[in-house]
């Protein structure tokens, strides 16, 4: 039987985007953990953030892909606060705001964290310091030798955090 892990993710990736996903979900098999998703493994029959809250409950873990979603070229940070009020510069990224939902979700269930980001994405989750997290590269195609080593690790550590979320949860229901 595979442990359930919350796997937060847009429903809809790019050639790119689907590789990186797909090198994560090999590592998930390995591991074997079944990724629960809206929208992919399951789906809504009520409001989706009920059921994002109802799903990670049944979870022993979560990962957050921060994939780009949105692309802006032109705006301003923090408009009408003197002294505060910065134009871009350069296009920012931006992920699925479901990604800060659901990690916040995941954090407050007190389940083990494991969290990517494309190259440009930052803010909430994504930003080093917002938990305990360490926030990871997105995996690219092809793996290495040496990284594919380095990411078996992470997941090896995080696995062993969810096990141990797992196990002991099934503990306190006997």
């Amino acid at each position: 039987m595979k442990i359930p892990v919350f796997l937060s993710l847009p429903t809809y990736l790019n050639t790119k985007q689907k590789t990186s996903y797909d090198i994560v979900r090999k590592f998930l098999d390995e591991q074997q953990f079944e990724p629960r998703t809206l929208g992919r493994s399951d789906y809504p029959t009520e409001l989706p953030l009920k059921e994002v809250s109802s799903l990670a409950q049944h979870c022993s873990g979560g990962i957050i892909l921060g994939f780009t979603q949105f692309q802006a070229t032109e705006g301003t940070w923090k408009p009408g606060i003197q002294g505060k009020e910065k134009k871009l510069e350069k296009p920012q990224d931006f992920p699925s705001p479901w990604n800060n939902l659901e990690a916040g979700i995941l954090f407050g269930l007190f389940l083990p964290l494991l969290v990517f980001k494309e190259n440009k994405i930052s803010g909430g989750i994504f930003d080093e310091g917002t938990t305990d997290a360490f926030v990871h590269e997105m995996p690219e195609a092809p793996l290495d030798l040496a990284n594919n080593d380095a990411l078996r690790q992470v997941f090896l550590k995080w696995g062993a955090q969810v096990r141990s979320c797992y196990y002991s949860g099934l503990f306190k229901k006997n």
